[in-house]
């Protein structure tokens, strides 16, 4: 199944009790198309946002301290407990070093059987970078270019060999492509290269009228 990922990162328009109701836009959205539309949200909003919804609420970022004396830190089993069943690692807004990115990959590893569900996709702005973090064998591989993040440029038609090579890096591990995307033919161009989802916000997020963008992006017939 193709997977959209819509990261509400930190925008006022997706905080809060206004995260509930963009949530539940994507949640309309999803049950009308053949797309499974995965949440991306604050940590502070998990909670109330997997209450509202029934589709997949993944957390923005982890770190890999464990439960115990780590004031401040993103914790695993809490994300868990809140209702996420995934994270995003190493964000061109949020970089982390590649030590680190393995340390929370195989805390996560190590849970238990029973939530060993929990999934993780490594973001990467190069394919330089991709090479090494690919080792890391995370559930998801995402290839944003740092300079088209919510831009009008989609990577999908400025960088389709670059597309390619890295589906050839990352082999058997699904690639999800994000930066610029914002039409139905983005989607479409994405998945003829071999992707298996994209990752979106400030077209959805920023958007006047986020159903109304949802529908357009998902190419989905709009209501009279």
């Amino acid at each position: 199944m193709f997977n959209i990922f819509v990261n509400f990162k930190t925008y006022p328009q997706a905080t809060g009790e206004r995260a509930v109701e963009l949530a539940k836009v994507c949640e309309e959205a999803s049950q009308e198309t053949k797309f499974e539309v995965i949440l991306v949200v604050q940590t502070a909003d998990v909670y109330r946002v997997k209450q509202a919804v029934k589709i997949p609420v993944w957390v923005q970022h982890l770190d890999f301290q464990p439960q115990g004396k780590f004031t401040g830190w993103t914790n695993l089993e809490a994300a868990i407990e809140a209702g996420a069943s995934g994270t995003l690692l190493n964000h061109s807004e949020h970089p982390i070093p590649p030590g680190t990115a393995k340390q929370t990959i195989s805390r996560i590893r190590n849970l238990k059987l029973e939530i060993r569900n929990f999934k993780t996709m490594i973001c990467c702005k190069t394919l330089g970078q991709m090479e090494r973090l690919v080792k890391l064998k995370p559930r998801f591989i995402g290839y944003e270019i740092s300079e088209l993040i919510g831009g009008q440029v989609s990577i999908t038609k400025d960088n389709s060999g670059s597309i390619k090579h890295a589906i050839e890096l990352c082999g058997k591990i699904p690639l999800v492509v994000g930066a610029g995307i914002h039409q139905a033919d983005d989607l479409k161009k994405a998945q003829e290269l071999g992707a298996s989802g994209v990752l979106i916000s400030s077209a959805v997020v920023l958007a006047g009228n986020p159903k109304e963008e949802l529908q357009e992006l998902l190419n989905l017939p709009k209501e009279d």
